[in-house]
């Protein structure tokens, strides 16, 4: 019987990250991608940190065919990178990698197991309902999490561990339709995809545990908690007020 799916996009976006950039895209060079052939597309959003320099030198390194670099010439955040990977994709399945390592690409085989056995159309990886590493750091950040996905899934109807996770993975064809409404630029992305996807008819949505490397602040953590308080708009807005 012919593979359903054969290949896998893997979407990074950047900004400012020449500490970790290298090291995540081999890990996810050489990551299991359970036989998809991988795509890697890596959206660097004008970092000034010299992520760009290394990238280039990168981009020397390796073929095109499994490397593809997209500059933006303005930073505007997470969701607006990751807008434009998504619409650049092809594969058959597209998964987010973050570039600080967080979240460890040795997790790709427990993603997309669903898509495979079960024929899933989005996967979020949760930091909450897992048996794998979680470091242990902010208590704040963590209610914060909790209160936000919780208020998700009130609008949703979802029953989520972890809205907030940067593990998303989606059927390529399902995202590459969803991403030319998305409007968030930054986090907010989080609770619009959420918002967006559970309001298509007969979607099958399945959570796994995964590994979370999380760092401190003074490791380079970006999100605040300016962020969350724009998150609770964001899910008000997507969930009531968008089409």
């Amino acid at each position: 019987m012919e593979k359903k799916f054969k290949t896998l996009s893997i979407v990074i976006p950047v900004y400012n990250e020449k500490l970790f950039i290298s090291e995540t895209i081999d890990r996810v060079l050489h990551s299991d991608s359970l036989g998809l052939k991988k795509e890697i597309i890596v959206v660097d959003d004008n970092s000034t940190d010299g992520t760009k320099e290394i990238l280039k030198e990168l981009e020397k390194k390796y073929e095109k065919n499994k490397l593809k670099i997209i500059y933006k010439n303005k930073n505007e955040g997470k969701g607006s990178a990751l807008k434009l990977g998504f619409l650049k994709t092809k594969g058959d399945i597209v998964i987010i990698q973050d570039a600080d390592l967080e979240y460890d690409p040795s997790d790709f085989p427990r993603l997309l197991e669903p898509f495979i056995k079960n024929n899933a159309d989005v996967v979020y990886g949760s930091r909450f309902i897992s048996d794998k590493p979680h470091r242990v750091l902010y208590f704040w950040h963590y209610i914060a999490n909790f209160f936000l996905t919780l208020l998700s899934n009130a609008f949703t109807n979802l029953n989520l561990t972890d809205m907030e996770t940067g593990y998303k993975v989606f059927k390529g064809d399902l995202i590459r339709k969803i991403a030319l409404k998305l409007k968030s630029k930054r986090f907010g992305f989080e609770p619009e995809i959420t918002a967006r996807i559970s309001k298509i008819k007969g979607i099958k949505i399945y959570e796994v545990g995964i590994s979370y490397w999380g760092r401190t602040y003074e490791e380079g953590k970006k999100i605040n908690w300016k962020d969350g308080v724009k998150a609770i708009w964001e899910i008000l807005k997507y969930n009531l007020f968008s089409d």
